[in-house]
């Protein structure tokens, strides 16, 4: 199962939360932040509907497969 890490931090005179080098919108306070990683992390592991998914791939070869809507990652939030 793959997991989905969210970090408090302070960033750009305030507050955001960050996924890998992804930084959110930044909160004037830590709590906001808090909360608003909290949310996203909960919206991660809401499961949703399974649904068919087209992508084309680095060379150029277009793929179909069916994305499960139950298989969903787990979260934390740190910070």
């Amino acid at each position: 199962m793959t997991s989905v890490r969210y970090e408090v931090v302070e960033h750009d005179g305030g507050w955001a939360y960050r996924v890998g080098a992804t930084y959110s919108e930044t909160f004037p306070s830590h709590d906001a932040a808090r909360r608003a990683a909290d949310r996203a992390a909960a919206e991660q592991r809401r499961p949703g509907d399974t649904a068919g998914i087209s992508y084309e791939d680095e060379k150029g070869r277009w793929h179909d497969e069916v994305a499960s809507g139950d298989d969903r990652p787990s979260t934390e939030v740190e910070g």
